[in-house]
């Protein structure tokens, strides 16, 4: 065993082998389980040898030939404004959405028939299932939309060079 296994492991680079083990995972070479398993001995290790031990079996990192997109140079929030909003929200929000809409047109036509066919105006009742759930639906998406662009001008992409200067730990 060399000097090396024997030192003491920091926070960072338990986190640089949880993340490691996260892209093998992603790439079919662990099972969740596997990965479940050697993430929480990863975070119970105590030295580079306990650490050196999870990936082993595992081919070296090597920087991932994924494109990245980098967002318009001179994105002003003018164009951030005129992306959709819809494209901005959760998978789940956009399914709440998708069932709200088509409630309240099946409501809305309902009413319309109803008017049309009885001759005479009646209470717009289709507001009372517009309006509350809309209401509730909105409260949840402007801050969810908000914090995701937010986000996303906040975390700049790092420069092409960088992606793959992290530290190794076989080294």
């Amino acid at each position: 065993m060399g000097d090396r296994e024997l030192m003491r492991a920091s926070d960072a680079d338990r986190q640089q082998v949880v993340d490691r083990l996260r892209t093998a995972l992603e790439d079919g070479r662990l099972k969740q389980e596997e990965f479940t398993e050697r993430m929480g001995l990863a975070y119970q290790a105590v030295t580079y040898g306990d650490l050196a031990k999870l990936v082993a079996d595992l081919p070296p990192d090597s920087p991932r030939p994924e494109p990245r997109h980098a967002p318009a140079p001179a994105a002003s929030p003018a164009a951030a404004a005129k992306r959709s909003v819809f494209a901005d929200l959760p998978t789940p929000l956009k399914v709440l959405w998708t069932i709200w809409l088509a409630a309240v047109s099946i409501n809305v036509v309902v009413w319309v028939l109803v008017v049309g066919t009885g001759g005479h105006f009646i209470y717009p009742w289709p507001l009372w299932v517009a309006g509350p759930y809309g209401a509730a639906l909105l409260a949840i998406s402007v801050p969810v939309v908000h914090s995701r662009r937010n986000r996303r001008l906040a975390a700049p992409l790092p420069p092409p060079g960088e992606a793959g200067s992290g530290r190794q730990l076989g080294s």
